[in-house]
C-alpha cells in the first residue's frame, strides 16, 4: 500500500511554512503517512484517496482526520468550492487535476509536490511517461505561484542496495492575498 513510512523529507521541510493550525489537503494520500505527520504538527488534515482500506487504516491512526474516497481520476473534483491553507501531493500525477488543485489553493496557501519526474523509466517504476514529470513540469504549473524551492534530478538511494529515483519536487505560495507585502519564506 503506498502512503506507509516517513513523511517525505521535503514535506517535512517545508512544513514550518505552514501557518499554525492550517487546514491541509493530502491528495492520493494513500496509508497517511504525512496526515499523521502534518496532524502531529497541530494542522487539521483531510486525506483523498480512492483506496478504503488505506482510508480505513488512516481512520483508525487519526480519528479526527476528514477523509474523503473519491477516484480522482474517473470522475469530478470532489471538493468544488473548498479551500485548503496546503495542499500536499507526493508519489501521485494525474496531469488534469492541476487547474483543480491549484484553484483549491487558499490566498496565502502553500503547494507542494513531489513524485517521479522523467529519467525514472531507466531506474524502475514508474516508467510509463503519464506517470512522469516532463523536465520542469511543475515550474510550468505553479507559473502564477512564488516558487519557494524547486528540485529536479537524481536522488541517490538512502539504502546502498537500492536504486535511487528520479525525482521533480516543488513549493509553491499562492500570494494572492499578499497586499503588497513582500513574505519572506525561510528555506529549512
Amino acid at each position: 500500500m503506498h502512503g506507509l513510512g516517513a513523511p517525505s523529507a521535503w514535506v517535512r521541510r517545508f512544513t514550518p511554512l505552514l501557518p499554525a493550525g492550517a487546514t491541509v489537503l493530502d491528495v492520493a494520500c494513500g496509508g497517511g503517512r504525512h496526515l499523521q505527520w502534518l496532524a502531529s504538527q497541530g494542522h487539521r488534515v483531510m486525506g483523498v484517496d480512492r483506496d478504503p482500506t488505506a482510508l480505513a487504516l488512516v481512520a483508525q491512526a487519526l480519528p479526527a482526520a476528514e477523509l474523503l474516497q473519491a477516484d480522482l481520476e474517473g470522475a469530478p473534483w470532489p471538493l468544488p468550492g473548498r479551500r485548503f491553507d496546503a495542499i500536499v501531493v507526493t508519489n501521485y500525477l494525474w496531469r488534469p487535476l492541476f487547474p483543480a488543485l491549484l484553484a483549491a489553493l487558499a490566498p496565502g496557501g502553500i503547494y507542494l509536490h513531489e513524485t517521479f519526474a522523467d529519467g525514472h523509466q531507466h531506474i524502475g517504476r514508474p516508467s510509463r511517461p503519464d506517470f512522469l514529470l516532463q523536465r520542469g513540469e511543475l515550474l510550468r504549473v505553479c507559473a502564477g505561484l512564488r516558487v519557494v524551492a524547486f528540485e529536479d534530478g537524481f536522488e541517490a538511494p538512502a539504502d546502498p542496495a537500492g536504486s535511487g529515483r528520479c525525482v521533480q519536487r516543488i513549493v509553491a505560495v499562492n500570494e494572492t492575498a499578499a497586499g503588497g507585502i513582500e513574505a519572506r519564506w525561510p528555506l529549512g
